[in-house]
């Protein structure tokens, strides 16, 4: 994967002592916001992976806690990193894992509230253009549909692939999108698989379009695929922006839990009336089956669990060369401490 590297804002952390800085600030005196206008970067916004974010954007708690947030959609996670990394972006929901592949080429940026407990992204392959599918061998030399190139679906595809056997050289990497895109690419034979997420997995699991061969939208799932809870869409920044900007830190931090709050007790009506009508892709029925598929995996308090963290470390140096347990330092890409405030601040 490539991924772009952080100049000029001041992410990387250079030497040792600025490592003492890391720890989050006391919050500055009457909670003032340091940035009430701010960018947010996101790949592919209409999934279910960011559906606590359009939640919380819907429901007006973003500007109940005093931020005005302009929302940028990319393809996909990798490019809103990319927004993060040439600076046009403040704050990006994305990946967790993201954190951890950037450290490990010595960048630091910080999750600071979790939003999925599990990926929710699923591996199909086209019963269209492999009907005799057999093994993950048999998807040497195809072409395999992701949100973007460097992606969370990307990275699961490459640890999918790696128990096989295979290399990321092994196949053809398509950048397809999270939506309409990504179902025109499958239905008319542009790509032999898909990793991806619903609702679009979903529709065309139905439609049978594809057979799943990898699922990580349950907590079952992802047990079975990573051995353990493997954290997803967080909210993540550069280290010197928590540092600088611990209310508005807070501030996110609030209106996300509220979000996730919110969905815990939402009903199908409640989650068709809330989100744009394009992101049911014009099938309601699918789209709720695709919601009822991924509840489980929606975080319930922002908080992300170490032993998470160890997950997804694991599983990044599985298949990426660059990135070595022992020279990652895992309290460095997460912070519990705004999540932490933000659920004493809604507890029921």
């Amino acid at each position: 994967m490539n991924t772009p590297r952080i100049t000029r804002r001041g992410f990387a952390l250079a030497t040792t002592a600025a490592a003492a800085t890391l720890a989050v600030p006391a919050l500055r005196a009457q909670n003032r916001i340091e940035k009430p206008k701010l960018s947010l970067a996101v790949g592919g916004k209409a999934a279910f992976y960011y559906l606590p974010l359009t939640i919380s954007e819907q429901l007006g708690y973003f500007k109940a806690e005093g931020l005005d947030v302009e929302i940028s959609d990319f393809a996909g996670g990798a490019k809103a990193l990319q927004a993060l990394v040439g600076g046009s972006a403040d704050v990006v929901s994305g990946a967790y894992e993201h954190t951890i592949n950037m450290q490990s080429k010595n960048q630091f940026i910080q999750s600071i509230v979790l939003m999925g407990r599990a990926p929710q992204i699923a591996i199909g392959v086209s019963t269209k253009t492999m009907p005799g599918y057999k093994s993950l061998k048999d998807l040497k030399g195809k072409k395999i549909g992701v949100s973007a190139p460097g992606s969370s679906t990307n990275m699961i595809a490459n640890l999918v692939l790696s128990r096989a056997g295979l290399q990321p050289s092994d196949v053809s990497i398509v950048g397809v999108g999270t939506s309409a895109g990504a179902l025109a690419a499958m239905r008319s034979g542009q790509i032999d698989a898909m990793s991806n997420t619903d609702p679009v997995m979903t529709m065309l699991e139905q439609k049978g379009d594809v057979k799943i061969i990898s699922d990580t939208r349950t907590l079952k799932g992802t047990q079975e695929v990573f051995g353990g809870p493997m954290p997803a869409a967080c909210l993540y920044t550069g280290a010197d922006f928590v540092k600088t900007h611990p209310n508005t830190c807070q501030a996110l931090a609030n209106a996300i839990v509220h979000g996730l709050k919110w969905l815990q007790t939402a009903g199908p009506s409640d989650i068709i009336k809330t989100v744009p009508e394009a992101y049911l892709l014009g099938d309601r029925a699918l789209y709720l089956a695709s919601f009822n598929k991924v509840r489980e995996a929606i975080g319930l308090d922002g908080l992300l669990p170490d032993d998470g963290a160890r997950t997804a470390l694991k599983a990044l140096a599985s298949f990426e060369p660059s990135v070595k347990p022992d020279k990652i330092d895992l309290p460095r890409t997460y912070t519990n401490e705004f999540a932490r405030r933000a659920k004493e601040r809604f507890k029921a």
